[in-house]
């Protein structure tokens, strides 16, 4: 069943948007963008505190609008979401124990987008660690463990998660040893997601109906960003605002968002909410060399859609 539907009025205002975004960057091709829009009409059964029981939330259909949106991309730390949801299902089922490394692992992970801290994470959910090749037998029970995490996935019954693959750690220079052996000679074992898939799981986040209420609620204020120029640090090289979409909003919206990006994609996910205005899901992925670079991109588009919201 789909969660969100094809409306008309979407479909034209997202085509202009897309073909003001080609006009404005023409280095961006058809195939190097993909989006997903989820409008949030009254009555509004999002970011309620987990007010809805999960047949409540999933039983209204909101509209909204795709753009090659069950398109296999590289995620690169928009992954993290995913290995976000796992955790605390994890730990609200007490397949693992929580403590004091593991909660600091799950919160630089997805507020500072650590990579090493999302190792740790991922090592959690698997029973697995990251070291030198293995023989046959051993590696193929440590490929399996890995495999957990898409299995968990497999289970919801969302036809959106039966393409993706979210398998692999997140790293700064690459994979080594077994991590290397398990992507593949081709990379074809990649981490592989859709921005349908990456929608409908932070739709859940922000329903309250992912794990549970209070562990949506948990997640939110992993995923709230600030606005404001002073809140941001200043020596890192991303801070996940500044180049992504909150970079296209004004000082008084609110955002939850997770961003990836690497030399050759620059992805960013956010849930948005204005005073007086629709709050919105936005998912918006960009490939390409000189497209990752660019941080105009993104903010371009958050702005396009957010005047779009003021005229609905």
């Amino acid at each position: 069943m789909n969660f969100f539907r094809k409306d008309e009025q979407l479909d034209k205002i997202g085509s202009n948007i897309l073909e003001a975004i080609w006009a404005a960057f023409p280095t961006l091709a058809h195939n190097q963008i993909a989006l997903t829009w989820i409008v949030y009409d009254p009555p509004v059964l999002v970011n309620t505190g987990g007010a809805l029981t999960p047949d409540a939330f999933w039983n209204h259909i909101y509209r909204g609008f795709t753009y090659r949106g069950g398109e296999r991309i590289y995620p690169a730390s928009v992954v993290k979401l995913f290995y976000l949801v796992a955790i605390n299902e994890w730990l609200e089922k007490g397949m693992t124990q929580t403590s004091q490394e593991l909660e600091r692992a799950i919160r630089d992970m997805i507020i500072d987008s650590s990579n090493d801290a999302t190792s740790l994470v991922v090592d959690v959910l698997s029973g697995t660690t990251s070291g030198p090749e293995l023989p046959v037998g051993p590696f193929d029970t440590w490929k399996s463990q890995r495999q957990i995490i898409n299995r968990y996935y497999q289970t919801l019954g969302w036809e959106e998660m039966q393409t993706i693959n979210v398998c692999q750690k997140t790293w700064c220079d690459g994979p080594y040893g077994r991590e290397r052996a398990f992507y593949g000679q081709m990379l074809d074992n990649r981490n592989m997601l859709t921005t349908d898939a990456i929608a409908r799981l932070l739709h859940s986040i922000i329903g309250g109906v992912a794990v549970s209420s209070g562990r949506s609620q948990a997640m939110m204020a992993l995923l709230k960003r600030s606005l404001n120029p002073d809140d941001l640090p200043i020596d890192v090289e991303e801070d996940q605002v500044t180049g992504f979409l909150g970079g296209g909003l004004p000082q008084n919206a609110q955002i939850w968002s997770k961003a990836g990006w690497t030399s050759q994609v620059r992805h960013d996910v956010a849930y948005i909410e204005r005073d007086e205005q629709r709050p919105y899901l936005l998912v918006v992925f960009t490939e390409g060399k000189t497209n990752a670079k660019n941080k105009t991109i993104l903010p371009f588009v958050s702005q396009l859609v957010a005047e779009a919201i003021n005229s609905l």
